[in-house]
This record gives C-alpha cells, sequence and structure tokens, in this order.
C-alpha cells in the first residue's frame, strides 16, 4: 500500500516535501495558506482509508509554506471510526516515504490540567498511550524501522525549543504538557479524567499517539501540539458537545497555523 501511494502521488506532485503537517478537527485552514497547492484527495489512491470525522476533509496538499516543500493531511483516520491501526498509521508512512523529514501533528484535545482554559495551545512534550494497543504490532518492517523503538526522544527536543523561540517571538502563548491517547468515540466519565489527572496526563484526546508512534519508529522528526477546545468531564460540570470543540478549533486555531508557520520556515530541511 505505501508503495502503491507513494507511486501514484508521485506522478501527481513534482518534488519531495521536507515537512508533513496533520491537521486535527476544526483545525484545517492552514491547508488554505499553501501556496501553488497540489490537491489529492484521499478517495483517489486506491485502498487509501476516507475520513469519516467531523471537520476533516479528506485530503492531501502538497506546496509550499513559509519557504518550504510541505505535504497537509487535511483530515485524518481515528480508530474509533473501525480503522486498523495500520490503516491509521498508513498516511504518515506514506509522507516519510515520499521524503518528509519533519512531522507536525495537531488535534483537539479536553483539557484536563485545571491552569488550562478553553482556547490554549499546549506544546506536547510526551504522552500516554491508553488506546490499548500499537501500531507496530505484528511482523516488524525493517525497511521502515527497528522492532523495538526507543520512544524516549518521540518529540524532538531541539524543535520543541524552536517552537517556543518563534512563539515568544510572535507573542503567541504556549503552554506544555503530556497528552494521553484514548480510543473514543465517547467522551470520558469524570472518574477517568480523575485518573487520567493522577497518571499526569495535562489533555486527553482520540488521534496523535499512533501517528506519533509511527514517525517515531521511521526517524522523524516530530512536533506536536494540542489546542484546548474545552474541559474535560467533570471540570466545569456541563456537557461535552462536538460544536464547542469546532468552534474553538475554529476561532483560536489560527494563532496555531500562524506559529507552525514560522516554525516550519525555520526548519532546517
Amino acid at each position: 500500500m505505501i508503495k502503491k501511494a507513494v507511486q501514484y502521488i508521485s506522478s501527481r506532485v513534482p518534488f519531495k516535501p521536507q515537512a508533513a503537517i496533520i491537521l486535527g478537527s476544526g483545525l484545517g485552514e492552514l491547508a488554505d495558506r499553501i501556496e501553488n497547492p497540489i490537491i489529492i484527495n484521499y478517495s483517489e489512491i486506491e485502498g487509501f482509508p476516507v475520513s469519516t470525522a467531523p471537520g476533516h476533509r479528506g485530503r492531501f496538499v502538497f506546496g509550499e509554506l513559509n519557504g518550504k516543500k510541505v505535504v497537509c493531511m487535511q483530515g485524518r483516520f481515528h480508530y474509533y471510526e473501525g480503522w486498523s491501526m495500520e490503516q491509521i498509521v498508513l498516511p504518515v508512512r506514506v509522507m516519510r516515504a515520499l521524503g518528509a523529514e519533519y512531522l507536525f501533528v495537531t488535534n483537539a484535545a479536553g483539557g484536563i490540567n485545571t491552569s488550562f482554559v478553553p482556547g490554549d495551545i499546549m506544546l506536547i512534550c510526551d504522552h500516554i498511550n491508553l488506546m490499548g494497543t500499537n501500531p507496530l504490532i505484528g511482523k516488524n518492517d525493517d525497511s521502515l524501522g527497528v522492532r523495538f523503538p526507543d520512544m524516549s526522544f518521540a518529540y524532538s527536543p531541539e524543535i520543541r525549543e524552536l517552537c517556543l523561540d518563534c512563539a515568544a517571538r510572535a507573542g503567541v502563548e504556549v503552554k506544555q504538557g503530556v497528552y494521553i491517547g484514548v480510543t473514543g468515540p465517547s467522551y470520558e466519565t469524570p472518574a477517568e479524567i480523575r485518573a487520567f489527572r493522577t497518571l499526569g496526563a495535562d489533555a486527553v484526546g482520540m488521534s496523535t499517539v499512533p501517528e506519533i508512534i509511527a514517525a517515531s519508529h521511521m526517524r522523524m522528526k516530530v512536533i506536536a501540539f494540542s489546542l484546548i477546545t474545552n474541559m474535560a468531564a467533570g471540570i466545569l460540570k456541563q456537557p461535552l458537545t462536538e460544536e464547542e470543540v469546532l468552534e474553538t478549533g475554529r476561532r483560536r486555531g489560527r494563532e496555531m497555523q500562524r506559529l507552525i508557520t514560522e516554525v516550519i520556515g525555520e526548519i532546517d530541511a
């Protein structure tokens, strides 16, 4: 599947991307900043999954962003949609095979850290995998990476420092924290959120972790952001809604997009 997808995309795109970007719920507008875009819908690629999550358009956008060649996923795949882990990380493996050395990941997340408020941008410094599975289960493909990859530096310390420098120059406030990945699609119970806080999580979501594991396996330099779109269950004593997530993504996502654009312009690729 990786080879077939790369062959098809390479017939349409005349350059190798330096960086790959995955856009989460309500954050798809960054793709509109890409210059000279070449759009490939996932449905055009034989055997490729098609995103069904709200706010995910389901396409690759290739082009230039702040002087760098990029590929952007406008819509990702989630375990709760019924996709296998192999299908979820297929786009990451394809983007790496196309030449991308850097991976920028965004998501919409619920705030667990009680010092957070909706609209905060959290730079992910580590994660907890509570999805009950791993995209590397099964026979290892040695051409992708080693059997037992070290996850100690999955979130590139150098790129995180670069991001913090860019944020300071741009006047964008950035928090840092640990992301915990769960399967969904139901939101968490208040008891689960209390347990996650005890485990050391600052934000919770239903994506990202499989993609980070796959990218780390392939030795990509990774940076990831959570947009805190709502506070998690039991904190504000009000029901959680999909509309709240998407609206906060639209409202504060532009600052995250501006920050990602600045960092991409600074990467050494």
